[in-house]
């Protein structure tokens, strides 16, 4: 019965990692694409104008 003592924490892990790649994968895309999209354009939009005037350096 060592062996299955041996095995049982490795599969767990496996089974929540699985399901941790599923949810991530399935939560990709959908009605916030465009919205999450447009945030991270902005954002490198705004890194890519410089430094901006009136903040402390």
């Amino acid at each position: 019965m060592d062996y299955v003592s041996a095995l049982v924490p490795p599969v767990v892990m496996a089974v929540f990692f699985i399901g941790l790649v599923v949810t991530i994968v399935k939560s990709q895309g959908g009605p916030n694409k465009a919205k999450e999209d447009a945030v991270v354009d902005a954002a490198l939009a705004r890194a890519k104008s410089g430094p901006q005037a009136g903040r402390d350096a």
